[in-house]
């Protein structure tokens, strides 16, 4: 097998071997390659000491010397270069407490996480795979690499990351690694928010978002996301659905596009659910005023897995809108809609309302994917004519307020919301002069 390594990864590899040390490209890379994907970076591993490899460029960084990593610098790109080693015991369920460098290449990849992961290439010796790993990427199968239970151990991320790749590479999951997950997976609490949130934004815009259902199987939502859970355990006796929250939810993960406020936004959109669901004397269930508790919980989950502002703010507010919708839409209703829902938000807004539809029962999806056409097609009008859709568009402003008598502090404010509900309803009169009338009284 033959793997075409970039040139300035070549180059560090040929400059160690011909030290008369060993170096290899390792990890992902090497299976992303294997793969045809494109690796996101090239990692190298080598027998030469963090001194040695210091000695041998020119322009190098101390990123991670306690555990054997030196990033060597080529022009600006960076390429971390490792030491082989054993890492030491893990008391903490995520980092050794020590690590001992070895000559040795199989004891370097016997350490690492999943058979796919523990192969190494030079152009040299070809392939170094140890553990099965191209026979596993083969058949499409995630296994770690050794005792499940003890890489599980050492690490606990590699659980969810075992999903994760999953969902990236549309694998499946070893049956001795996937007994070990569920075996382990409390100890992801000892992980941190933010190393959960990156592998669950991994897992979310991947191929295969729907793959959260082994994170579920497994018991790692019962953990990680525990609201999740309660979705997949509440029934949606209505006729505009045919699957429980959770199984909507999953399906309609896949009809949007792998963007992660959109992706975020419809894995919460339905949360409120388990904690508004009503069901009447006729046996239908009823979710009012889903949206708003849907929004709490994804607020309270955002900011456990301390996500920035930014993604807390779009997402939450479209889960809280994601359910608003006129049966027969009118410009004005259109007009309303984005005017609550924020323009840099509606065409998100759109995608989830298709994806939306699409999880729910087939028999309704012409009547509302026409209606959402219709929403579409007065929205391009709205774009069209210019429409004031935000206070950024009114014709006046709160210094031509106060200029015109209104007394400057919280009034200003409220009478430029109240012009602003004038426009959205009658944009012709979005005019200085005729604005100012009003708020004179003229």
């Amino acid at each position: 097998m033959q793997i075409q390594i970039p040139e300035k990864a070549a180059h560090i590899i040929h400059t160690l071997q011909a030290a008369g040390y060993e170096a290899y490209v390792v990890g992902g890379c090497v299976r992303d390659a294997i793969l045809g994907r494109k690796a996101a970076d090239w990692d190298i591993t080598t027998s030469a000491l963090p001194p040695e490899v210091k000695a041998l460029f020119s322009r190098t960084l101390d990123t991670g010397l306690r555990h054997g990593t030196v990033t060597v610098m080529l022009e600006r790109e960076g390429f971390e270069v490792t030491t082989y080693r054993v890492d030491g015991e893990y008391e903490d369920g995520r980092h050794p407490k020590e690590v001992v460098f070895t000559p040795s290449l199989a004891e370097d990849l016997k350490r690492r996480d999943f058979t796919i992961n523990a192969m190494a290439y030079n152009e040299t010796e070809g392939l170094k795979d140890i553990f099965g790993g191209l026979n596993d990427l083969e058949n499409g199968v995630i296994r770690c690499v050794g005792e499940a239970r003890e890489r599980f151990s050492e690490d606990a991320l590699r659980i969810l990351r075992a999903v994760r790749f999953s969902a990236q590479l549309g694998f499946s999951i070893a049956e001795n690694t996937r007994e070990a997950m569920k075996e382990l997976a409390e100890n992801l609490r000892k992980i941190s928010a933010e190393r959960i949130q990156a592998e669950l934004v991994k897992l979310l815009v991947s191929p295969h978002p729907e793959t959260l259902r082994t994170a579920y199987e497994t018991g790692i939502t019962a953990v990680l996301l525990p609201e999740f859970d309660r979705c997949m355990e509440t029934p949606q006796e209505n006729p505009h659905h045919c699957f429980h929250v959770g199984e909507h939810t999953l399906r309609a993960l896949t009809g949007v596009r792998p963007d992660k406020v959109l992706r975020l936004a419809m894995l919460f959109h339905d949360m409120g659910k388990a904690k508004t669901r009503q069901r009447d004397e006729t046996g239908i269930d009823h979710f009012y005023g889903h949206g708003a508790v849907s929004e709490e919980i994804a607020a309270d989950i955002l900011h456990r897995l301390r996500f920035d502002n930014d993604t807390l703010y779009k997402v939450r507010r479209l889960v809280r809108f994601h359910d608003d919708w006129e049966k027969n839409p009118t410009p004005r209703q259109v007009r309303r809609l984005v005017s609550r829902i924020g323009e840099e938000l509606f065409p998100l807004y759109l995608e989830m309302r298709k994806g939306d539809i699409l999880a729910q029962n087939p028999i309704y999806w012409e009547e509302k994917l026409e209606n959402l056409a219709e929403v579409e097609r007065l929205y391009g009008r709205i774009l069209e004519e210019k429409d004031c859709l935000s206070l950024k568009d009114l014709a006046v402003t709160g210094h031509d307020l106060i200029q015109a008598g209104v007394t400057p502090g919280k009034q200003v404010g409220e009478s430029l919301r109240e012009l602003l509900e004038l426009v959205i309803d009658h944009p012709e009169y979005n005019q200085k002069e005729y604005l100012l009338k009003q708020i004179k009284g003229v």
